[in-house]
């Protein structure tokens, strides 16, 4: 059993794609008991089957929320929950009977998180939408990018998991420890489009400060200084190259061993000092560059793809990424000293543990509801 820094709190997770999946897996890697709520045909990421690192780490009940006793069934869950995660467009719980307003009446303790990507008002609250579009309305992705070309989505890092599961799981974390001086559970309201805002904090105040420009691949940070980006190498591979500071620039430049370069922050030759760069890049293969630039405070990384980054040393001596029965998937961040988290158990199909799962959270008549249609036993 888990005995991670969350073990002894129970979560409801009414399954969703993408952002609800990863935040609840994010809970139960840190201990928390996880039990998944999913429709009998499941979401999008059953598809991956044992490989969707998303749904691991918890039990799963295949239920028909629109049957019915379900609502019913989920409000008698809500009893003994600390949690309860949903990703559903706005009105769609209080449809089910399974809202806000029932389930804090069923358990006045309970924390109702809720994720959208516009939130839960305003006028795009009730569109359809992914990360890509509400990453877009933000400036973010408006912002990523090389100039004079298209914008260029950060997966679906930024607004998904980025402005989405770890706002939740922040919103979570917070909303439990004020539970413990008001005895009171809470609605959190997560909505995509504000996390991405937060993310974008310091962008805003160099852009109020006049060093950000809206014109992408021209900043400090998106590939616009020649000593802040991704260089070629002659075998076709990439660098990356972060120095910032003077002493960093220093020793960049001493590996590189570049005559005549133009100072730092010579920005009339900054044109030509991303030649002179790109040049001496080129002139060797990335292994050979990193074994130029190992054991020196340059900033400069290898650009792995996701293939490789499974063989970097540094990763696997913290064993950062975990083998679980042939399917590769990170290890539990944060980590603790005291109360490790740990890897679950791999994804299930739905359904798998309803009979002994309800049995656990004390539901006395699950043949009942399994012969009505409201779960079923896979």
């Amino acid at each position: 059993m888990n005995q991670g820094p969350l073990a002894g709190v129970k979560v409801i997770e009414l399954a969703g794609i993408g952002p609800a999946p990863y935040a609840c897996m994010l809970l139960a890697d840190l201990g928390a008991e996880v039990l998944r709520l999913e429709r009998p045909t499941g979401s999008m990421s059953t598809l991956l089957g044992a490989y969707d690192t998303l749904s691991r780490g918890r039990r799963t009940v295949a239920i028909d929320l629109k049957a019915p006793a379900a609502a019913g069934l989920v409000l008698e869950l809500v009893t003994q929950a600390d949690v309860l995660v949903e990703a559903y467009r706005p009105g769609v719980a209080e449809r089910l009977g399974v809202g806000p307003d029932e389930c804090l009446a069923a358990n006045p303790r309970l924390v109702y998180a809720r994720m959208t990507g516009w939130g839960q008002e305003g006028p795009l609250a009730d569109r359809v939408g992914h990360d890509i579009n509400y990453a877009a309305i933000t400036g973010a992705i408006a912002a990523i990018g090389e100039k004079g070309r298209k914008p260029v989505p950060p997966l679906n890092l930024v607004a998904d998991f980025g402005g989405g599961s770890m706002f939740c799981i922040m919103g979570v974390l917070a909303a439990l420890i004020e539970r413990q001086s008001s005895g009171k559970g809470q609605v959190v309201d997560v909505a995509m489009v504000d996390g991405v805002t937060s993310l974008l904090s310091m962008a805003h105040s160099q852009r109020s400060a006049g060093i950000m420009s809206d014109d992408r691949g021209t900043n400090m940070l998106d590939g616009g200084t020649p000593y802040y980006d991704a260089y070629r190498t002659a075998d076709g591979e990439y660098m990356s190259v972060g120095a910032l500071e003077p002493q960093f620039f220093a020793e960049l430049a001493r590996v590189l061993a570049i005559p005549d370069l133009p100072a730092q922050n010579d920005v009339a030759n900054w044109p030509k000092m991303r030649e002179l760069f790109a040049a001496a890049f080129e002139s060797k293969t990335r292994a050979e560059w990193i074994e130029e630039f190992d054991g020196v405070d340059a900033c400069v990384a290898p650009v792995w793809r996701l293939s490789e980054a499974l063989n970097d040393p540094h990763l696997n001596a913290r064993q950062t990424l975990v083998d679980v029965n042939g399917s590769v998937q990170p290890a539990p961040a944060p980590r603790f000293s005291r109360t490790p988290g740990a890897v679950g158990a791999a994804a299930k199909p739905p359904g798998t543990d309803t009979s002994a799962a309800l049995a656990d959270w004390g539901i006395k008549n699950v043949e009942q509801l399994i012969a009505d249609g409201v779960v079923s036993q896979a």
